[in-house]
């Protein structure tokens, strides 16, 4: 019975790839911080476990949802045919439930942490929940992509403020070109399938050499962001070596991806961007906690 629902569970995991909530949940954290040291608030460790919930719970719908939508497709993209749904490990109506529940459990822990947040939860999940269908009709569904993902410090920030500021709204913008540009990127592993079964994405529209220079100009724009806001928040030491790390391995991941070699998507993709989400909140982290104690 213990290994049956394990591997259940590690279905579901894999369903949504839980390993991928290393993109946004660092830059929650930093929302979280952020709110701490911009208002002299008292740490709570209650309210800090409910937002990352929230994480959870908005990232296993939204996930869940894609994988639902996209079902008819990927069991014709030899990629994505082995996922869940299309190999048959997951039932597509099971996979639709577990939607349904993440959804309801992201707005009701929502309601636990304030009515700002509880009120705009329905507008975040349609948000995230979108992007799921904008690939059948728009190329700028990596934008999308990109804004639900961005919703993490901004819906951090707004849990334990409970009101809107300019630098959380900043990091917002970093994070939403930060995940187009890599997003992007990603697509180009299915530029051949996206353009004979009519799929909308920037590879099909510009063609791999000009995807590659959107996703420049798209992490170019949010490294300047990044650069702005700690001028801005005239952040100190610790923050600047953070945007050092995260910066150099924005681009970093440009020299791994070639129009005509793309072996290191993968690579460029989860490994490159996961480990500059870490490294830029921890010290973005380290340099919120110094100033809140100094103060």
């Amino acid at each position: 019975m213990y290994k049956k629902t394990s591997k259940k569970v590690k279905n579901y995991f894999s369903l949504v790839k839980f390993s991928h909530t290393i993109f946004a949940m660092p830059f929650a954290f930093i929302g979280y911080f952020l709110a701490l040291q911009q208002t002299n608030s008292v740490f709570d460790w209650k309210l800090l476990l409910l937002v990352v919930l929230c994480m959870i719970f908005a990232r296993n719908a939204a996930m869940a949802f894609n994988r639902f939508i996209d079902r008819e497709i990927d069991i014709k993209n030899p990629r994505t045919a082995i996922r869940e749904i299309p190999a048959g490990i997951i039932k597509a109506k099971s996979a639709f439930i577990f939607v349904v529940i993440n959804s309801l459990l992201f707005i009701v822990t929502t309601y636990f942490i304030n009515e700002l947040t509880f009120h705009l939860s329905p507008v975040a999940l349609l948000i995230i929940l979108g992007y799921s269908i904008t690939k059948k009709f728009t190329a700028l569904c990596h934008l999308v992509l990109g804004l639900g993902l961005s919703l993490a410090p901004i819906g951090a920030y707004l849990a334990v403020t409970g009101e809107f500021a300019l630098l959380p709204v900043i990091y917002s913008f970093v994070v939403l070109l930060w995940v187009s540009g890599f997003d992007i990127i990603y697509a180009l592993q299915d530029l051949d399938f996206d353009k004979e079964e009519q799929l909308k994405s920037l590879p099909v529209f510009f063609g791999k050499k000009g995807a590659l220079t959107a996703s420049n100009i798209l992490h170019f724009l949010s490294a300047g962001l990044v650069i702005f806001s700690g001028i801005l928040a005239e952040f100190g030491l610790m923050y600047w070596i953070g945007c050092v790390f995260f910066i150099g391995l924005l681009f970093y991941q440009h020299t791994l991806v070639k129009p005509n070699d793309l072996s290191k998507v993968n690579v460029a993709f989860f490994t490159t961007n996961g480990i500059a989400s870490v490294i830029f909140a921890v010290f973005t982290i380290t340099e919120l906690v110094f100033e809140i104690w100094v103060l």
